[in-house]
């Protein structure tokens, strides 16, 4: 059977003239409190709304007149290579198309807006909605991922953990699972784990990995976007985390079921058709509803946190805790007052952090140094030479105890022995931009390369409202120096501070990009230095004795430290359980600063201009907008932005069922197919290939 992917019409209750006609059931009503339902039954809810169009127009307005902060919007129109075929959105036109097309529901009307952002394949420029994104999560039990085999070949298989993180993440629910098995192997759930995966809903796998690559966004690279259809770890703050993968975790509940065709690996090669439904799980970022009505109230009208406030009116209370972006967000939960006191750059996703467990048997069994803390974990292999820190973000609780914790944690590793050093950002989103910088500096050591700038210059978007914003605020707006778009906060292209009064846009750059005028501010240079904490004069390692590691989902923050350690420094870089003929990136997703519309908003309404005509009114939903607010320039070619330009992996090293989503098989493989392979092949005459298909000659 191949599950259909059915949208529901809208229910629309009845008017008073109708009042003697039979109520439509209220589909919010019948899951309201029920942690598990059906893809259905929470996709009727989710129709439930029909479209206002006062919300269209305010959506369509808040979106389009935000995008004038968002520096890559032209950009995104049609990318230049090696990005051509897979960055060719305009973002405006399609908003246009959406403001007069005809929908059946509010739902249709986001997911619209929503896969229109999604083909940017930017993390940093998304728009999502808490009344429907993740509010119901549907999961299957079968993580997939992709293995190789000793001659060569890949196959598609589900994980062969499947099982162990099915039933313990969803034990109130796999007795459902269990029973919607076929007959022959109904509360057999456990033997298909590892199983071979012929085709999927009637064709190779293949298709849907690649259907999946071209809509789940987030990052440029085709590669990396299909590394996101399998499962795979992360370091969190609180422990080792375990990805679904966009097959097995879905953030809309548009899919029924799958129709599976897997070999199982029981000794006979029995081949199964298999027919599972996918359940729909509850949230975590949901609100408790009862009714239609009541989820409506809840959960789509936007709060205090959904828009800006002037940090000037005395009268504007501003609520404690997360802001309105945090829970999509792909970084540990941050302290506000950090955020807003050190500059990020995080993508964005509908998919929250996940907090699945990773098995244990999966997680590093070797004792992580004491130096270890929260998304960052130090560990000695057994070799007694190779390092290693896990770093799952590059955000903590407290930047300051971070900062200190990467310090403490190299050096404990040299003062254990260490003489390399593998650092594993898998699935890291990125985080503080001054942590980059600093991680950057302590591996390097003091070089022209990072100081006075361990990351990259950077410029604003000039469009007309921004240079508004920056007038303001040279006539004495910003008097405690609260806002970004003070000069004072940066420094100049030489690296000088600018003084009280200066402006971070003139002279404006004005630039013809895909045929439309464009204008960006004045170069920007380091943000970072004097750091807060000393750090030592002479780096922990040499380049060429660290690797940086990855699924490819290295972004923002991320992107900034890896791409400068492997372009400047020539550290080099490895891409885990890629398709072999698809060339893999270690880094995406660049940017130089990522922001969003309430903190943009704080900018417009602190300098009393939202009355401008080109300043987005309030969002009337409870929605999030993310955007790129500073372009990063290359290394190689510093006149063009970093986001577009190569970031191959030296290395696309394929998993088996014996290494996969397992770290420390992970790294020792990686360190010995770098190393000892290597020196191997160099000390018998043989040069080392790498992904590009250059020879690589030991410095």
């Amino acid at each position: 059977m191949v599950w259909p992917i059915l949208l529901l019409a809208p229910l629309v209750l009845c008017s008073p003239s109708t009042a003697n006609w039979p109520v439509p059931t209220d589909a919010c009503a019948l899951i309201a409190g029920k942690k598990w339902v059906s893809p259905a039954e929470a996709r009727a809810c989710l129709y439930m709304a029909p479209l206002n169009e006062d919300i269209r127009t305010n959506t369509i307005e808040v979106l389009n007149k935000t995008l004038a902060f968002h520096t890559s919007v032209n950009y995104q129109i049609s990318a230049p290579e090696p990005f051509k075929s897979d960055v060719h959105e305009d973002l405006h036109a399609d908003l246009a198309r959406i403001s007069t097309q005809k929908y059946s529901s509010e739902f249709e009307f986001h997911l619209d807006i929503f896969h229109a952002f999604r083909r940017v394949n930017d993390g940093h420029c998304v728009a999502l909605n808490y009344c429907y994104d993740s509010f119901y999560v549907s999961y299957l039990p079968l993580p997939l991922v992709l293995l190789t085999a000793e001659d060569g070949s890949q196959d598609v298989h589900i994980a062969p953990e499947a099982f162990d993180v099915a039933s313990a993440e969803f034990g109130d629910e796999i007795e459902f699972w269990q029973e919607a098995l076929p007959a022959n192997l109904k509360h057999k759930l456990e033997s298909l784990s590892g199983a071979r995966v012929l085709t999927i809903n009637g064709q190779h796998p293949l298709v849907s990995v690649n259907a999946n690559a071209k809509t789940t966004g987030g990052f440029q690279s085709f590669g990396t976007r299909q590394n996101a259809f399998f499962s795979s770890y992360h370091r969190g703050s609180g422990g080792w985390e375990y990805v679904m993968g966009n097959f097995a975790q879905h953030v809309h509940p548009l899919v029924d079921g799958v129709e599976l065709v897997v070999q199982r690996l029981d000794g006979e090669g029995a081949i199964d058709i298999v027919s599972l439904p996918y359940r729909s799980r509850f949230g975590s970022g949901s609100n408790n509803f009862t009714d239609f009505a009541s989820y409506r109230a809840n959960n789509c009208l936007a709060t205090p946190k959904t828009n800006g406030h002037d940090l000037y009116d005395a009268k504007v209370t501003v609520e404690d805790g997360p802001s309105a972006a945090a829970y999509f967000q792909q970084q540990p939960p941050v302290d506000p007052r950090e955020a807003r006191q050190h500059p990020m750059n995080v993508i964005l996703d509908a998919s929250p952090m996940t907090n699945i467990e990773l098995p244990e048997k999966l997680q590093p069994a070797l004792n992580p140094l004491n130096e270890s803390y929260s998304v960052a974990e130090f560990f000695l292999l057994n070799d007694n030479t190779t390092g290693v820190l896990a770093l799952g973000s590059f955000s903590a609780a407290k930047f300051s105890t971070f900062q200190s914790s990467l310090h403490k944690g190299l050096k404990g590793l040299k003062d254990a022995g260490a003489k390399k050093l593998v650092v594993d950002v898998t699935n890291n989103g990125g985080g503080f931009i001054c942590i980059a910088h600093w991680l950057h500096r302590l591996i390097i050591g003091r070089s022209e390369s990072t100081e006075p700038q361990a990351g990259l210059d950077t410029s604003m978007r000039a469009g007309p409202l921004a240079q508004a914003i920056v007038q303001k605020i040279q006539k004495g707006a910003d008097p405690k120096t609260l806002l970004s778009y003070n000069a004072v906060q940066w420094t100049n292209a030489s690296n000088d501070p600018f003084s009280e009064g200066d402006s971070v846009l003139e002279p404006v750059l004005k630039k013809l990009i895909n045929g439309h005028e464009d204008a960006f501010g004045r170069r920007l240079g380091q943000e970072c230095q004097p750091f807060a904490e000393e750090p030592p004069a002479k780096g922990f390692f040499l380049p060429e004795d660290v690797i940086i590691v990855s699924n490819g989902r290295c972004a923002s923050s991320c992107s900034l430290f890896s791409i400068t350690m492997a372009k400047i420094h020539g550290v080099r870089t490895v891409v885990v359980g890629g398709y072999q003929d698809t060339f893999q990136h270690y880094a995406g997703v660049v940017g130089g600063q990522s922001t969003d519309f309430s903190t943009i908003d704080t900018e417009i309404k602190s300098t009393g201009l939202k009355n401008h005509t080109l300043a987005p009114p309030d969002f009337m939903t409870h929605s999030v907008q993310g955007i790129t607010w500073r372009l990063g320039y290359g290394i190689w070619d510093p006149t063009e932005p970093e986001e577009w330009q190569d970031h191959t992996a030296d290395l696309n090293f394929h998993v088996t069922a014996e290494t996969v989503n397992k770290p420390v098989a992970i790294w020792e493989a990686v360190a010995k197919e770098i190393w000892e392979v290597e020196q191997e092949e160099m000390d018998d005459g043989h040069s080392f290939r790498l992904q590009d298909g250059s020879d690589f000659v030991l410095a």
